[in-house]
């Protein structure tokens, strides 16, 4: 059975707060990563050196300025379902190119690995 939420098309949402920030269109799967075209809206600007400073961080395997970058994007930021449901923890990059990659699970990683 395929999960509703990976399927081509679907749309998950970012928010800072109550505001949608930006929507993410799935693309494509390659397990763990989902991949997807994102539409940039008004409250995303703020954030958008967050992620390019995540993904300089990433190229350049400086993994400590990247887990700070992490820590900063999942501070500030929540991701939802499809369906509108909260995703319990998430690894988000958006790229200036507006395509984005992410890993979610269904638990937070402290509850996981406590």
């Amino acid at each position: 059975m395929t999960n509703p939420n990976l399927t081509t098309g679907s749309i998950w949402r970012l928010h800072h707060g109550d505001q949608e920030i930006a929507r993410l269109t799935v693309t494509g799967v390659d397990m763990p990563w989902t991949h997807a075209e994102v539409e940039i809206l008004p409250g995303y600007e703020e954030f958008r050196p967050l992620f390019s400073e995540q993904e300089r961080a990433s190229d350049e395997e400086d993994w400590e300025r990247a887990g700070a970058c992490y820590t900063q994007i999942r501070t500030a930021l929540t991701l939802t379902f499809p369906d509108g449901g909260p995703v319990a923890e998430f690894i988000l990059h958006i790229h200036d190119d507006h395509t984005a990659g992410w890993r979610w699970y269904d638990e937070p990683f402290d509850a996981v690995n406590p």
